[in-house]
């Protein structure tokens, strides 16, 4: 599998869906957590957002939260997680997830949730469009 590379920012930089309501929950608590510790939390839907990050798409972000490393490197799903919450004294145990099997576990559960979001936990479109961002 080839790892994709964008424009190094220098910094880790989580881009997450602030019209989900889940990623936006996860979002809040992940900068509790890392916001302090040279992490920034960008919503993708942000205007100019992804005009920062080539090879970062649209369709990328609506399938996985994508974790930008600050060498340019690209992580995305559960495993972008692991590596942001990583650098935290507790969220070392969250390397089990490379442990054969319980990775493939955790990535399809993550596949799942990603994918039926809206359904879960509804759409929050602060602008009102969300009968034009998701037909």
């Amino acid at each position: 599998m080839t790892t994709l590379q964008t424009t190094p920012p220098g910094h880790d930089v989580v881009l997450y869906d602030s019209h989900c309501r889940v990623c936006s929950g996860a979002a809040r608590e992940m900068r509790k957590l890392v916001g302090g510790q040279g992490t920034q939390l960008l919503s993708f839907r942000d205007e100019g957002v992804l005009d920062a990050f080539p090879g970062v798409s649209f369709e990328r972000c609506e399938k996985a939260m994508q974790l930008i490393q600050a060498d340019g490197r690209v992580l995305e799903g559960a495993e972008a997680i692991v590596r942001a919450l990583g650098r935290r004294p507790l969220g070392r145990l969250l390397y089990v997830y490379y442990v054969p099997g319980l990775r493939q576990l955790a990535d399809a559960v993550y596949g799942v949730v990603a994918r039926y979001r809206f359904r879960i936990a509804g759409r929050n479109c602060p602008d009102g469009a969300c009968a034009v961002h998701f037909k």
